[in-house]
């Protein structure tokens, strides 16, 4: 057994700090020991370094914090990220839909996969929950680059029986594809999967019904699905689902909503819907670069906050903006704002690792930085920039946490690694 060192600033907030104000771990000349992948060590390196005299120890300049855990993202988006013009239902005609058709051919699927995991690692971002297509080659070529690069992510079939054609199965269909990909994939690398219909408009009651006989059926996978994103989707909801009580309450009739359940965005909640989010241990992945590129709006983050329900972080690519979960983090902070709420950058920081790996069910092994944790975790250069060297020099961490949160992005990520491994580094 190999043991290998790592000494620089470590930053992790294990914890929401508006609930715990010692949430948040600080070592401001800290140790890292890293076993087969696993922290087995983590303190003041003053503290340890006479413990572990013989590991070899690499010196990291910058902050050290998790990796970043991406609660919500499309890749097969990838290639349509600033795209012009419409809203929601609109841009998805427009744009995603044509883009989503190409995966039925592998070699796309597999080219886009490769780009899009390298993407990531480039943002600081080691774990995430992601949409494929409808083609259960999608979920193939995603996960087969993944394990590759020994990355956790979380993925399942999109299941959409009233999609456009050539993006469209049926109830029957759907549902074997996914228990194929169930086995197919079920506890290789740090693979998971997750039940997957793209939203209610999307799917027939029928669909919706096997959707809910999956999640029962597998107790190890995740419901991810979209949730009350923009004004005309939820009208259109309501049209179709006119004895539901709301959006939710429509996933809720088909045994969707539960303690695995993931939903994007959340901008428009009712106050029962948030209630019960809350009471089921449902929660939300907030997209605040694509809910301001859609026109959909801020979410309320005192409304979810007054309520209690679990919250992560996503980068919602291709109508988010950014991969970077850092850049995304600042405008979670504006977001907040927006509605009046001040969001400290550590709640931030919180939301784009622990926050999210808990909304995955993955907390106990990434998130945190901590002993018994998988070593993911990424080095940001607080000196990326003119500008960021400038604003972060001689002020409190709190101020260079949200100065790289605001003004970072991609170029602060100086290195990524995955369970010990160097996995990115800039040139």
């Amino acid at each position: 057994m190999t043991l290998k060192a790592f000494r620089g600033e470590l930053l992790s907030v294990p914890q929401d700090p508006r609930d715990n104000p010692e949430a948040v771990r600080h070592d401001l000349d800290g140790l890292l020991v890293v076993e087969n992948g696993l922290v087995v060590a983590r303190g003041a390196y003053a503290d340890l370094a006479p413990r572990f005299a013989d590991v070899p120890v690499d010196v990291l300049p910058g902050l050290v914090i998790p990796g970043m855990v991406d609660a919500h993202v499309h890749y097969p988006q990838t290639d349509r990220i600033a795209s012009h013009g419409e809203q929601l239902l609109d841009w998805l005609d427009r744009h995603i839909f044509p883009a989503e058709k190409a995966f039925a051919e592998r070699a796309h699927a597999d080219a886009v996969a490769a780009f899009f995991l390298d993407e990531l690692l480039r943002n600081g971002t080691t774990s995430a929950l992601v949409f494929p297509t409808v083609h259960e080659g999608s979920v193939d070529a995603l996960f087969e680059a993944a394990l590759t690069r020994d990355m956790r992510i979380v993925s399942g079939k999109v299941l959409m029986d009233l999609g456009p054609e050539g993006l469209c199965d049926t109830p029957a269909g759907g549902r074997a594809e996914s228990e194929a990909l169930i086995r197919r994939w079920r506890g290789r690398g740090r693979l998971g999967y997750a039940v997957t219909p793209r939203f209610a408009l999307s799917c027939s009651d029928a669909q919706l019904a096997e959707a809910g006989a999956l999640l029962a059926a597998h107790p190890d996978v995740l419901l991810h699905t979209h949730l009350s994103e923009n004004r005309h989707e939820i009208a259109a909801v309501a049209a179709r689902f006119p004895e539901a009580a709301d959006y939710l309450d429509v996933y809720d009739r088909f045994g969707l909503v539960g303690p695995r359940s993931v939903f994007a965005h959340g901008v428009h909640l009712s106050e029962r819907a948030c209630g019960h989010l809350h009471d089921s241990g449902a929660g939300i992945a907030v997209c605040p670069s694509s809910n301001l590129f859609l026109g959909s709006g801020h979410f309320d983050f005192g409304q979810a906050a007054r309520h209690g329900f679990r919250l992560g972080l996503g980068t919602d690519i291709g109508a988010g903006t950014s991969f970077s979960l850092l850049y995304t983090a600042g405008l979670a902070y504006q977001a907040a704002l927006a509605r009046e709420d001040r969001m400290d950058p550590f709640h931030a920081l919180h939301l784009a690792t622990a926050g999210s790996a808990s909304l995955l069910g993955i907390a106990d092994r990434v998130g945190a930085l901590a002993e018994g944790q998988e070593a993911d975790f990424v080095v940001l250069d607080p000196a990326a920039t003119p500008l960021i060297a400038r604003r972060t020099c001689g002020v409190p961490l709190a101020d260079r946490l949200f100065a790289m949160q605001i003004l970072g992005d991609d170029r602060t990520v100086a290195r990524t690694y995955l369970r010990g491994q160097l996995a990115h580094q800039r040139h």
